[in-house]
């Protein structure tokens, strides 16, 4: 069996007193690129922040690469190889696009330096036309491309991409897709949240849907496609 990257069991969180995520089961193998899904407000953004110690499950566990980090810290669970692509980017805007990779530059878990920062820029050409600009001078396709390439920058086991194209033109979203199937070619694991079924789909070789804090759904790709009721009564497609 592949080695368990994510694993978490039975997590519970709540902002206040709001029940948000009811008793979750969720895990990455390494080399696998998971689809996680469900309509607005079904807490997609709350599992992964749970994941990555953002906000604290109030039960359950989550292990990182076989450790027990339940309730760890950002930076630790980053330590352990998950990278995090947040909604919204999170860029430094009052950095350049060099300064914004290059701060983020380290081996990996396993001392693997695969994403360097020409093998980034090579992935990103837009990026490379833009190395002097500060990130607040970026596009919104733009953020998003040197955010995923700061990621890469440190040689993750994990991806984890939140709203990997929302708000972007068809033609950037086309080029985010694209490079998701390049992450999964390089063998990082990905976990990808995104509106878009059909592309999510087609880069991932699971699914897990969310209805209101709870899996509803969990199958392979070619499985979903298989199932258009499915995805009209969960995704409203």
């Amino acid at each position: 069996m592949a080695e368990l990257l994510i694993d978490a069991r039975g997590v519970h969180t709540y902002y206040g007193a709001s029940h948000i995520l009811r008793g979750i089961d969720f895990s990455v193998a390494r080399g696998e690129t998971i689809g996680l899904m469900g309509r607005n407000g079904m807490g997609k953004s709350t599992l992964l922040k749970s994941l990555m110690g953002l906000v604290k499950p109030r039960a359950g566990t989550v292990h990182i690469a076989g450790h027990d980090m339940t309730g760890g810290a950002p930076y630790e669970i980053a330590q352990r190889g998950i990278a995090y692509v947040p909604e919204g980017r999170g860029i430094f805007g009052n950095l350049s696009v060099v300064e914004n990779l290059q701060m983020a530059a380290r081996p990996g878990t396993r001392g693997q330096c695969d994403w360097t920062y020409e093998r980034v820029l090579e992935t990103f050409p837009r990026l490379k036309e833009r190395l002097g600009h500060g990130g607040q001078q970026l596009s919104g396709g733009e953020q998003q491309m040197l955010t995923i390439g700061r990621a890469l920058m440190t040689n993750p086991d994990v991806l984890i991409l939140d709203e990997a194209t929302e708000g972007l033109a068809p033609l950037i979203a086309r080029e985010i897709w694209r490079i998701c199937g390049l992450i999964r070619e390089s063998g990082i694991s990905s976990v990808i949240v995104d509106k878009n079924w059909k592309h999510v789909t087609q880069v991932t070789d699971r699914n897990v849907i969310l209805v209101k804090g709870e899996v509803a759904y969990a199958g392979t790709s070619q499985d979903l496609r298989a199932r258009p009721e499915l995805l009209d009564q969960y995704l409203g497609v």
